[in-house]
């Protein structure tokens, strides 16, 4: 999904399809640019997406945990494109104080009132049956059956 798209839904909409507030979201897009300028300014080639696009492409990739393939085929990129734009996004934004790899809840910074994403990236264990166990397995723990 694309930016031009969703930038004119309700706060709660655009909170659920990105997991942050439009405020923030802008907040986020204004520290991108100063960046990307910054990274640009004497050469370089203008990306396919936008900086809003690169933001909820990276967004979209932490909420949805969507893998890169899918989320280039969204976007019409490669899936070299997409890791690269997303690496990019995050080094700025944890760079910046804005983005956080450690958790899945957002705080809000007391002083500034600028809230700090934080992405839970820890692997659980899926839980699978044992081998030994009979094909039909009901689940029952005395053995009748």
């Amino acid at each position: 999904m694309k930016y031009e798209i969703i930038k004119d839904y309700r706060e709660a909409k655009f909170r659920s399809i990105t997991g942050v507030k439009p405020s923030t979201f802008q907040v986020m897009v204004e520290v991108l640019k100063d960046e990307y300028a910054k990274v640009h300014e004497k050469h370089g080639r203008n990306r396919k997406l936008s900086i809003e696009d690169m933001l909820l492409l990276t967004l979209e990739y932490y909420k949805e945990y969507r893998t890169y393939e899918c989320i280039g085929a969204s976007y019409g990129l490669n899936v070299s494109n997409v890791s690269k734009t997303i690496i990019w996004v995050e080094n700025v934004l944890i760079k910046c104080g804005l983005f956080r790899l450690d958790g899945k809840k957002a705080l809000i910074d007391p002083n500034t009132e600028i809230e700090v994403i934080l992405v839970d990236s820890t692997e659980t264990p899926i839980e699978r049956p044992q081998k030994g166990q009979r094909r039909y397995y009901s689940g029952k723990k005395n053995g009748t059956q």
